[in-house]
């Protein structure tokens, strides 16, 4: 994924390496994956894509000569287009794996995710593939589709009606005189101003606001445009012409430049040194180790014979459990039923925040799970609202959950923003947190692992402000509570407490003096985390969250969801695992293996206990389906702890050896 933009400047009062510079910088994700840059210069399309992240790019020899250095050619002006990428497919160190992309005459860059560009290459392709980018397709399709005689807007129809996914692309043709943009769910904004032949565009509407700021361009907030879903875009190089019609409606009266533009592959500098972050979590899987499969059957030998409450599958190794004479437990003896308010109610809330102008009506926070997924398809399906789908990506977002974000974000025609953290910072904190915690293992300070993605709460918030919105809609499964967690740190449970974040302030002062202490015991914890620890302390248990829940309005169904998921959009699953639950979440398989050899349950015992006591599954079936669901995902589990540099073998051995609470 990546943000795109550009400029098309023809007017020289506006300095436009200044102004395509700080485009590139508003658009620069933390995480720092690579950039790269089009820009036409006489008779040539000069592109430009080093191993290197924006704040470095803009700092480059090449960008300085090509971007910031010419004047404006006053039968030309400044036409340029770029990107920063998050990496999906394709390794950044071969530059060819990253944008803009250069085939067949055309250059382009792309925002989103095509989730089938494998199956379509097979159907397309008929020369050798340049890169493992799924945005190589692109160029592929339309290049074909002209050859036949279709004209680029016939061609960009063909396009969108064979991808599966999200796609926001720009697009320069070395035989044409014109800028296309196009998209499928609505990610990219533009201002045009005919009168002054300036056009610019990018990702977000933010990034435009901050460019206005930033340069002191002449426009206000409500110059800027969104480009809808399945719309096409034209724009001049001139500057003097921008046409908006239907993705798939013909492009007549096209302008084409003979003899057509050279398309140029600029090289870096000798000097240039490559500076990159793979930020996927696909790697390549090693077979485990035997004696690690046989020392969990061994355990799981002595888990089956914990005593479990009568009624769910608690066991009594959960946190603060209590049975009564008939072996009933505590937590089942205080359960309160959930009677859901109805859709009814939920349609009226959504009545109260419909707009007229256009603008999006909500927020629905986006990790790409179940039940976020099926969210953003009752708000867009059943209440017809149009939201915007945000995401937080702290470096623990699988593939497989961006590509699920795509398919249903592309599918629903849905504006998907992604915040990226310092992705490399991020798994440089986990890093030295799991390194801490084996030396020290404590079940209670477990939750450290998943401290980076507390932010994305005061994300969100701010999300909501700078969009104007007012309606949050979060898809949080009330079954699936984890309040054993910070019972492993010595809190007691406050039934009825419909969220793990709703603690008491007492709880939370006790809660931070419980992490205090361990600190204090293991001073491997003071480490460059500390500040993310507490910046997800705050943004979890302090900022409010004003959110509202679909699933307290709507009865959560497993079946309806996953059935809707997977029959409507093809919604991808985990092979690793029959759950469908914490699969986009490369840190889930690591952290249930611990809870689970030492406590010996997991996360999926609490749910499915929950579902017990809803009357939703019975108890033979619940031991059943956690049995199968507690089985190691030894894939993810590598990929995780490769992605942080943490030897496998070394960090299960040290999990094996720690005492459980169970046994003899």
């Amino acid at each position: 994924m990546s943000d795109i933009f550009g400029l098309i400047n023809n007017n020289p009062r506006y300095n436009s390496g200044k102004i395509f510079k700080t485009l590139c910088l508003l658009s620069e994700s933390g995480d720092e994956g690579t950039a790269g840059f089009a820009v036409i210069r006489g008779s040539n399309i000069n592109v430009f894509k080093p191993l290197l992240p924006v704040s470095e790019l803009v700092k480059d020899k090449v960008f300085k000569q090509q971007i910031l250095e010419p004047v404006i050619d006053k039968n030309q002006g400044f036409i340029a287009i770029g990107q920063s990428r998050l990496r999906i497919n394709g390794y950044e160190q071969d530059e060819n794996n990253n944008q803009p992309v250069v085939k067949n005459g055309y250059v382009v860059i792309h925002n989103g995710i095509i989730v089938n560009h494998k199956d379509l290459c097979k159907k397309h392709e008929q020369e050798k593939k340049i890169s493992d980018l799924d945005s190589e397709i692109i160029p592929v399709i339309i290049s074909g589709e002209t050859g036949k005689g279709s004209d680029i807007g016939s061609a960009l129809g063909t396009l969108f009606s064979e991808i599966t996914g999200t796609a926001n692309i720009a697009l320069l043709s070395s035989s044409g005189n014109d800028l296309f943009l196009a998209t499928n769910n609505g990610s990219v904004y533009y201002i045009d101003d005919l009168k002054n032949r300036f056009f610019v565009f990018a990702s977000g509407r933010f990034i435009l606001q901050h460019l206005i700021k930033k340069q002191k361009l002449p426009y206000q907030a409500d110059s800027i445009r969104q480009l809808e879903p399945y719309t096409k875009l034209s724009a001049g190089f001139t500057g003097t012409s921008v046409s908006v019609t239907r993705i798939d409606e013909p492009v007549l009266n096209t302008i084409v430049v003979n003899p057509p533009l050279g398309i140029v592959n600029l090289k870096p500098y000798p000097g240039y040194q490559a500076i990159y972050v793979n930020t996927s979590l696909e790697h390549e899987t090693r077979e485990v180790d035997p004696r690690f499969i046989d020392f969990y059957e061994s355990r799981k030998e002595e888990i089956s014979r914990l005593r479990r409450c009568t009624k769910c599958i608690l066991p009594q190794t959960f946190p603060f459990i209590e049975f009564d004479e008939n072996g009933v437990c505590n937590y089942c003896h205080n359960h309160k039923q959930h009677i859901a308010r109805g859709s009814d109610e939920l349609l009226k809330v959504a009545d109260c925040h419909r707009r007229k102008d256009g603008k999006a009506e909500c927020l629905v926070p986006f990790s790409g799970g179940r039940d976020s997924s099926y969210a953003l398809h009752y708000v867009v399906r059943e209440l017809g609202l149009k939201p915007i789908a945000f995401s937080y990506d702290w470096g623990m977002i699988t593939d497989l959950a961006r590509r699920n974000q795509a398919r249903m974000c592309g599918k629903l025609g849905v504006e998907h923003i992604l915040v990226s953290a310092d992705i490399r910072r991020k798994r440089e904190n986990i890093r030295k947190n799991v390194l801490a915690w084996l030396k020290r293992p404590s079940l209670g300070t477990v939750p450290l692992f998943m401290a980076g993605d507390k932010q994305y709460f005061y994300f969100a918030n701010q999300l909501m402000k700078q969009n104007g919105l007012m309606l949050s809609i979060l898809g949080e499964n009330l079954l699936e509570t984890t309040n054993f967690k910070s019972g492993f740190c010595g809190i007691k449970p406050h039934f009825g407490d419909k969220h793990t974040y709703s603690l008491q302030i007492a709880d939370k002062i006790k809660l931070a003096s419980f992490y205090g202490k361990q600190y204090f015991m293991n001073p491997a914890y003071l480490n460059s985390s500390i500040r993310d620890t507490i910046y997800a302390f705050v943004s979890y248990y302090v900022i409010k969250h004003n959110n509202l829940n679909i699933y307290d309005f709507i009865k959560w169904d497993e079946k309806t969801i996953s059935d809707t998921l997977i029959d409507q959009y093809d919604w991808e699953t985990d092979p690793g695992t029959r759950t469908t639950w914490r699969i986009g979440d490369g840190t889930a398989a690591f952290y249930n293996y611990i809870y689970y050899m030492i406590a010996g349950f997991t996360e999926n015992d609490t749910f499915r206990s929950n579902q017990i006591r809803e009357g939703d599954m019975g108890r033979e079936k619940a031991l059943k389906v956690t049995k199968a669901e507690n089985q190691p995902r030894w894939d993810s589990i590598q990929w995780y702890l490769r992605t942080i540099g943490i030897d496998f073998g070394n960090a299960i051995n040290t999990i094996n050896a720690i005492n459980q609470l169970y046994g003899n």
